[in-house]
Order: C-alpha cells, then structure tokens, then sequence
C-alpha cells in the first residue's frame, strides 16, 4: 500500500478506528441529528410554528445551530450528533504537532458560519474534510 492509499494517510492517520477520518456518512447522519435536535428546541421552547415560510421565526432553528456548533466545537470539540456517532473535531495544526488540540473560538465560528450555509460541507477533498473544515484549519475524526 502506498502512503496515499486511504484518505487521512498522507496525515498520517490510521486508516480505520479511533484517529481516523469520519466518513461522509457518518459526519451527515451527526449534522442531521444536530438538525433535528436545533428545530426541536426552536419548537418545542422557542414557539416556533411548525412548517412556517416566513418571518423572522424560521431563522431560529438555523441560529440555534449555528449557537451549538459554536459554542460546543470550539470549546468541546464535539457537537451532540458529533458525540453521539463517535466523533470530534480537532485542529490540523495540533495534530501535525502531536496534540489533541481543540478547535477553540476562531476555528469554530469559522466552521459554524460555514457550516450553516450548507454547500461548504459537500465540497470535500481526498481527506473527506468539506470546504468548512479546511477553512477553520480542522479535521473531524472517530473519537472511537
């Protein structure tokens, strides 16, 4: 096998298991459930109006998530889909230096903007990582 056989290798990552890079499945399964969990707290706390196409109200479950990427990525590393299938975030930086590194507050409000527009998260390189994770300089991988 060559050095570039599998994505993360080139990083030096482990091809399988905890350390490797989260495969694409998984990483839209953890934004999914971060999704459902955001609408669901803008529902059921927040008042929101289910299936409303106007107003300010239908902006909520997006500040939500975008509140929770923030805050949980940059100071957890890990948002709740992310924790729950076995991921987290880690810097590109820290890692290369032997370090688990947390994203901290630049990486994660650069992730979490992105994020929240959607299309970054599909553009993705031979590691897997989308646009957005390239851009705060991060990578998200198993966690277990």
């Amino acid at each position: 096998m060559t050095a570039s056989a599998y994505p993360g290798a080139e990083l030096g990552l482990p091809e399988r298991g905890a350390g490797s890079l989260a495969t694409f499945p998984r990483r839209l399964v953890a934004v999914f459930i971060d999704w459902i969990a955001c609408t669901a707290i803008a529902l059921a706390i927040l008042g929101v109006p289910w299936g409303g196409l106007a107003g300010v109200d239908t902006l909520l479950p997006l500040g939500i998530f975008f509140a929770e990427n923030l805050l949980l990525v940059s100071t957890a590393g890990t948002t709740l889909g992310h924790g729950l299938l076995g991921m987290r975030v880690h810097r590109i930086e820290a890692l290369r230096a032997g370090q688990p590194g947390m994203p901290g507050l630049r990486s994660g409000l650069i992730r979490a903007a992105l994020l929240c527009l959607l299309i970054p998260a599909f553009i993705i390189n031979r590691h897997g990582q989308g646009l957005h994770d390239r851009a705060a300089g991060t990578l998200l991988l198993r966690s277990r």
